[in-house]
Order: C-alpha cells, then structure tokens, then sequence
C-alpha cells in the first residue's frame, strides 16, 4: 500500500515537473530522442495510442560510459498487435464515411509501450507534445485530440495522471480498476468497458448462482487486482461466500508466485476466482503447469477469452474455466482488412520500389510482426477490439460535434480544437454503431455494464474453443440481470457434473448450522433442533418452534399435531377398567336379586333390607359412574363425572352409616326400659339418608355454579402430546366432595369400631367396620396417587380408587349374607339371627 502511494507520488511530482517546464520553454530538451511511433498515419485531426504489442523489454548492458542505448522489445502480443489493427481499420472506415467526418481526414500515431512504464512515459511525452526537438520552445498545442489506451489499469492511471493537468482525454479499452471512476481525481478519463464495481460484483453472483460458498482467490498485485478483488470479497461477504484464502502476486516477485501455488495445492477449495491481468495469467499458468494443479475449477475475467493463452498444456489445468468477458468484435469486413489492407498501409516499407536490401532495412523493426501477415485464426475471437472500435468512433462522433459538421456538408477544417473541449463533448456523446449497440459514457465515464459469460471447452477438432454460456448485463431489472444455459457448461476436468466447493456439507433439513470458533461462517457442524423445534430447508441458521399444539416429528423437519391423549374405551386399560365396572355392577345386580328373592328369610330382614336395597342401588351407580370417566372428555362428561361420583358415594356411605345405626340402636333397644327404636325407625332411616346425600348435592351444586369442570388440553405435563383431561374449575369444590365423603366414612367408622363387640349371633357391625377400613384406605392412598399420577393414569388412578371401595364395600358387607343364603341356609333362621354369643374381638 505504501509503495503505491510512493508510485503516484513520484508521478505527481513529475507532471508538476512536466508544466513548469513548459511554462518555461524547457520541455522539448526532457524529450530528447523520443521514442518514434511504430504506427502511424497524417491526418487533420490525429489520434494517439498506446498499445503493450510487445510483451517485454531486453536491457542493454550498462557500462555508464556512453549514452544508454534504447531498449529492445521482444516477443510480440498478438492480442494487442489485434487491437492496434482494429484501431487503424476504425479510423481507416471512419475517413472512408460520408456522414461522419466529411471533408476530414483521421490520422493516428500507435506508440507500442512494449509493457514498460519508461516506454509508456516516453510514448504520453511524445504524443502529448511531438517530437520535435530542433524547436526553441514547445507549442503548447498537444499532437492528438485524444489518446487510446492503455491495455491494464495501472499504466493507464499513471498516463491519465500525466495527461489530466493539460484535459487530454484517455479512452481506455481494458482498464477496469474501479479507481478510475473517481471524476475529481480523473476527470478527463473515459473507458468503453465497464469498471471492475460490476464485475466483482457479477463474480460472486455467479458464485453463489452454482451453490458454491468455499472459495479461493488468486489477484494481481497492482491496481486493477487490487482494487477489483475488495470489490468481489465485498459481494461476496454479501452474498454469504467464504474465501478460503486471498492472495496476489507480483510478475516481479516469482518467489511469491511459486508461495501462491503451494497455498492453493495446501487449499480445501475447489473453486479459485483468478482475478489477473493477462499478463499476469500466462505466469500464473505456467506455475499451474509446473505444479500439476489440474481438477481447479477457474472463474475468470479479463483473460477468460485470450486465445494465446489456450494452448494443450493450458487446457489442461484450465479445461472447464469459466468467466466474463466484454463482447466480440462483429464486424464482417475486419478480418480482410486484418489480413490484407492493414499490411498494404500501416507497413509501406513492404512495398519499397528498389533493391531487396533497402526493403529489408525500412522493415526491420516490424519483422516480427510480419509473421503474423496472414493470420486470420484468431479474428473471430476478437474482444477487447471491440472497444477500441467503439473508443475510437466516440473520438470521432465528438470531433463531428466540436467541427460542426451539417448534414451532407463538409466540416469546418480549419477549426482549431482544443483538447478540453473533446472531453466535454466526450461527455454527451451518444451514438449507435453499424451492429445496433449504443454506445454512451455515464456519469464516472464508463460504457453499460455487459459481459458474455464463457466458458472454456474442447472443440470438435480438439482446439480449445470459448464458448458463450450466458450473459450479464447490468442495465436490466434486477432478477433478469444474470442468465445461464448451464447445460451448456463443461466444468473443471471436461466434466458434466458441476464441483462442489464448499467448507462443509450442507445440513439436511431437522438440522441447523453451528458455527465453527475460529473459522469463516461457511465452516460449521450441523446440529440436530431440539425436541419441538424443526427446520424444513437446508442449512438452515436457526431451528423454528413448533406453535403450541404442534411438536416436531422424529426427523425434527417438520410440525405435526401433539398425539392427543385420554384414556379412552378402545385402549387396553381402558377395556379392563370398563370390564370391572360392568363386572361389578351386575354382580351387585346379582346381589339384589339374591335379597329380592330371600326378601322373607330372617337373614335379609334382619339386616334392614330396605337400606341394603338402596346400598346396592347406590353400589350399582358408583360401579357404573366409573364409566364416565373413560372416554374423549366433553363439558358434560366432566361435569357429569364428578357430580356422579360424589353424590353416589355420599348415598352409599349414608346408607351404611344409617345400617351402623340402626345396630347400635337395636342393641340398645333390648335393654331394659330403653325406648330408643322410636326415634330411629324406617322413616327417620331414610330421611338421615337423605339429608346426607342433599348435603352433597348442594356442595356439588354451588360447584357447577361458580366454577364447573371443563375439558383442558393440557400441554405442560407432556412436551409431545397433550393430555386431554377434565381441569376441575374449582379445586376447593373438588376437594369439599371428597372431604365430605371422607368425613361421612370416618364417622361410620368410628359408630361400626364401636358396636364390632355386641353379643349378636350376626353382628353386621364388624363387615361394616371392615369395609369402611378397606374404603377409607383405598381413598387415603388415592390421594398421592392421584396428584402424581401423568396424564391418563391420573384419570386411571381415580377410577381403580371408585371400584376398590364399591368392590370393598360388596365384598365385605354383602358376601357373609350371600355365603349362609347359598351353603348355609340352615343358618338363615330367626332362631339363629336372634342367638346371643359371646363376641370375639378381631
């Protein structure tokens, strides 16, 4: 960074150096012996340009002893040697036009810089004043009214910040370092290709169109790859792409280069956006070469459609590359010209009259470029032309405005134009060429954004061919900016199946993404969600929860309904349950039918069989209202359920507290003197009962008054399904029915505790003493059980609680009689029920 900013400064301080010697007349001796044009051509109004036609200088050896000699161009460009015939074909059909131009003729002089920045210097020195060196002092008036070139950014800069201070516009061709865009810093610079903001940007859109997300990056160490690589790691951050490493180079430093190979040979990712100038690509491939980096796949721009860099050992670490580039040049008659009129008028020492050897010595310095006279192969190819043909008809539209030239009429020849006014009219030209393309320049002097997408392939005749895949174009709505046929694409290695290049596996749907501590967002481990959370979509970042009634399924993608559950008639529990109920009830029936028929023996009478009637009636409904509580809980069901239980229990628990009664005041009937029998007789047995059940009915009453039972989903026991229950209202009313019953049993208790020793031959005291014990600890487990108890089980528990004490209280007050009416009815006498005994204790 500090050498780039010592780089401008040093041209700062020259171009300073350049107009104070000019103001003083001095500047024509800093150009001694220039460096002459190697194309050029008079005409009314010049044009320069400066072109890298050569790719290399040789040094002379220094002895510091004499003059330095100059410097020896070596090994010819034939892109850019392309692009200098594109330019003079331009100029030579512009002069040929009646509607542009008339009457004026377009000469150009095409400095070769032969990829140096002294011969680039030397060649803005020469086209900027002449070279002219016999003259006293400088004219002031610049050769050319614009100059075309440079082919790379850095140079280009370094001519713009020469030319800006005297407004010679530069229309640049290649360079597409965002930097340029800057007006205030270059405000007579123009380009006919797009800057590097858009094609950073159209890199990592295509990056992330083909699902890649781990990349490396490979860039020039000047201003072009620079200043283009922030642009794409910007987008690409955007884009969420990771860049496994970024590096640059310089052509000057191989060490660096040869560290660049090994860190992509050490890499992880499959995918390398090589962001070089094309000088820099043919080093770049040869350490590719060098190192067997074969299986890459390469995204490129400037040098993604450069025909001499496709050779069979290219290819074969570049097969399947893939990247943009500008359009092709489509201009039917270019490639007769190229071949056959450019040689007959740019180079005339071909056609020196006289001896062989004069012919040889006038064509001396362009021997190496006649090799190349009938070469056609590459024409077709033709890119970056296409932008020098468009540069130099914008020149030459402008030149039309500032000349004043009418329609049909001839220009004003004798005008003398200023360089400054080319750059204002350069801002508002607007024209179409022969194959419909406008051609405008936008407020940082840059055409439309347009690049064809191409792709590296093998043709039928084995010779590498760039094949167009796609197109991006800038100017378009977004979402129909970027279009691919990526059938067409052949991928790295001539592949049909696109690499993958990621840092790790995309997470399935069920999981999320997990960042991994210290590495790049793209490195992650893929974490199953939680219970009740899912993701449906790949490598999602977060897992969503499921809405209250929903829980994720076992793959965790996706939100079903909770299993809804209660204890229903068709569940296992639920059937046994309901067969001991009804088993119950119709033994109880049983029963009564049993007393009904021995209504007349003693054994029934003597056990108050009118209140042994109604214990079985009431024993009947608390086996069946068992049956309420099984089943889908509805409003009735829940209301019903309780109220049923409650009110049956109370009744049944009435009646054998008025059976415990009636022994006590029997017994103390067959004292002498006691009159008690007529304050306990068969009516007010029945109205004890009743009053007892009312008390219970009024509780349940002002329970289903202020707060009912209703059915509650309830989704906190359970995470994964809902427990469907009755949710009481009113816990206190609830709590009041069984401690209501709890206190009725206790008090039986206590009255059948108390007559268990009375001298009767049948005491009916000690069955009911057992059966309220069995009932009173049935209901005292109940109550833990029945709070700790899960969902449906809960519901079990109460249910296992209602028929244990109804089977407690059959078996225990009931069987005893049952047993001497079936295998003892010699027992069932008056005789026998009015015996005295002495009562055992138990």
């Amino acid at each position: 960074m500090q050498q780039k900013y010592w780089t401008h400064f040093v041209m700062l301080f020259l171009v300073l150096l350049l107009s104070l010697s000019m103001a003083k007349g001095e500047y024509c001796h800093i150009l001694e012996n220039p460096a002459n044009p190697l194309l050029s051509k008079d005409g009314d109004v010049t044009i320069g340009a400066i072109f890298s036609i050569h790719r290399g200088t040789q040094m002379q050896s220094l002895a510091y002893t004499e003059k330095p000699q100059p410097l020896i161009c070596i090994r010819i460009d034939l892109r850019e040697f392309r692009l200098a015939q594109t330019m003079t074909f331009a100029i030579d059909e512009i002069n040929r036009s009646n509607n542009l131009l008339p009457n004026i003729s377009l000469g150009y002089k095409i400095y070769d810089n032969c990829l140096s920045g002294l011969l680039s210097m030397k060649a803005a020195m020469s086209l900027m004043n002449g070279q002219d060196i016999t003259a006293d002092a400088c004219s002031g008036q610049a050769v050319v009214q614009a100059i075309i070139g440079e082919s790379e950014s850095t140079p280009t800069i370094a001519l713009t910040k020469t030319t800006g201070p005297f407004n010679i516009p530069v229309i640049s061709h290649a360079a597409t370092c965002e930097c340029l865009s800057n007006r205030k810093e270059y405000p007579s610079f123009f380009r006919t290709i797009p800057s590097d903001y858009y094609q950073g940007r159209a890199l990592a859109y295509l990056v992330k169109h083909f699902g890649w997300s781990w990349v490396g990056a490979v860039y020039s160490d000047n201003d072009y790859g620079n200043n283009g690589m922030a642009i794409f790691l910007k987008a690409a951050k955007e884009e969420g792409i990771c860049v496994e490493y970024s590096e640059k180079f310089h052509r000057s430093d191989p060490a660096k280069m040869v560290k660049v190979a090994d860190i992509i040979k050490k890499g992880t990712a499959k995918v390398i956006i090589v962001f070089l100038a094309y000088f820099d690509m043919n080093i770049f491939i040869d350490k590719l070469i060098l190192n067997n980096l074969t299986g890459y796949q390469m995204i490129g721009v400037a040098w993604i459609s450069a025909g001499d860099l496709a050779t069979p050992a290219s290819y074969n670490v570049l097969a399947g590359a893939i990247g943009f580039d500008v359009g092709k040049l489509k201009i039917g008659n270019f490639a007769h010209y190229a071949v056959n009129e450019f040689w007959q008028t740019a180079l005339p020492c071909l056609h020196t009259e006289g001896n062989i050897s004069q012919t040889e010595n006038n064509c001396k310095k362009y021997e190496d470029m006649i090799q190349f006279k009938n070469y056609s192969k590459d024409i077709s190819e033709l890119r970056y032309a296409n932008n020098v043909y468009k540069a130099v008809y914008t020149v030459a539209h402008s030149l039309h405005t500032l000349l004043r030239c009418p329609e049909n009429q001839s220009c004003e020849k004798n005008k003398t134009i200023q360089p400054w006014q080319v750059v204002k009219s350069l801002k508002s030209v607007n024209f179409t060429t022969k194959v419909g393309e406008q051609v405008w320049f936008d407020s940082t002097g840059a055409t439309a954004a347009k690049y064809d997408v191409v792709n590296w392939q093998r043709g039928f005749n084995g010779e590498v061919q760039f094949k167009v895949v796609g197109y991006y174009d800038a100017s378009l709505p977004t979402g129909q900016q970027f279009v691919l046929n990526a059938e067409d694409i052949v991928w790295a290695g001539e592949n049909r199946e696109k690499p993958r290049s990621v840092c790790s596996e995309s997470c399935p749907p069920g999981t999320r993404k997990a960042a991994q501590k210290g590495r790049p967002v793209c490195c992650y481990d893929c974490i199953p969600c939680a219970e009740g959370e899912i993701s449906n979509q790949t490598d999602s970042n977060n897992c969503e929860q499921c809405p209250g009634e929903f829980w994720s399924n076992a793959d965790r993608d996706k939100c079903v309904l909770k299993v809804i559950e209660f204890l229903s008639f068709t569940e296992v529990m639920g059937i046994v349950l309901v067969l001991f109920s009804l088993f119950g009830a119709t033994l109880t029936v049983l029963v009564a039918i049993l007393f009904l028929i021995e209504r007349d023996t003693p054994i029934v009478k003597a056990n108050n069989s009118e209140l042994s009637f109604l214990l079985l009636f009431s024993l009947t409904l608390c086996f069946l209202c068992s049956l309420t509580f099984i089943g889908r809980p509805s409003q009735w069901s829940c209301m019903l359920r309780h109220t049923a239980f409650g009110i049956n229990f109370v009744l049944c628990i009435s009646c054998v507290l008025g059976k415990t009664i009636v022994v006590l005041v029997a017994f103390r009937a067959t004292l002498p003197g006691s009159n008690i029998m007529k304050w306990f007789g068969p009516l007010q047995q029945r109205l004890s009962v009743l009053a007892f059940t009312l008390v219970q009915v009024l509780i349940c009453v002002l329970w289903l008054t202020v707060s009912p039972p209703f059915p509650y989903k309830n989704m906190n026991y359970y995470k994964e399904k809902i427990i469907l229950e009755c949710n009481l209202g009113s816990a206190i009313g609830f709590w009041a029915v069984l401690g209501y019953i709890g206190v009725l049993a206790f008090f039986c208790f206590v009255l059948a505790f108390l007559a268990r020793k009375l001298p009767d031959n049948f005491n009916e005291a000690k069955f009911i003493t057992f059966s309220i014990l069995i009932f009173c600890a049935v209901w005292i487990t109940f109550i833990p059980a029945y709070v700790s108890s899960p969902g449906k089980f809960t519901v079990a528990v109460e249910i296992f609680a209602i028929l244990a004490s109804s089977f407690a209280l059959l078996f225990c007050i009931f069987t005893p009689k049952c047993y001497i009416i079936l295998f003892k009815p010699e027992l069932n006498t008056k005789k026998n029920m009015m015996g005295k005994m002495a009562s055992q204790s138990f």
